[in-house]
């Protein structure tokens, strides 16, 4: 399955920078990297967006993360419930 979200492998998703890109689980962990891979909550981001200093995996990555968490959930959300989501994740983030 594609991703759920409007992202294509050469374009970061969080910069738009053009080139090389790298495929982000936006639920990982705790067996949600399988589910971001089944559902399509994956992004493309270049290595300074995905492993950078404010890279989502980066010391000061954490607004990016949430956010990128968010907009999925929102997205996921425009067909299915809330309660579905928590399901899938274990948590909601909105």
């Amino acid at each position: 399955m594609g991703s759920i979200l409007d992202t294509q492998n050469g374009i970061c998703f969080s910069c738009e920078s053009i080139g090389y890109t790298e495929e982000h689980h936006i639920y990982y962990g705790h067996g949600n990297r399988k589910v971001s891979d089944r559902m399509g909550f994956i992004v493309y981001l270049c290595p300074e967006c995905h492993r950078g200093t404010y890279g989502v995996h980066g010391k000061y990555g954490k607004e990016l993360n949430l956010s990128l968490k968010r907009m999925c959930q929102a997205v996921f959300e425009e067909t299915h419930s809330r309660d579905e989501f928590r399901k899938l994740i274990g948590r909601s983030y909105l």
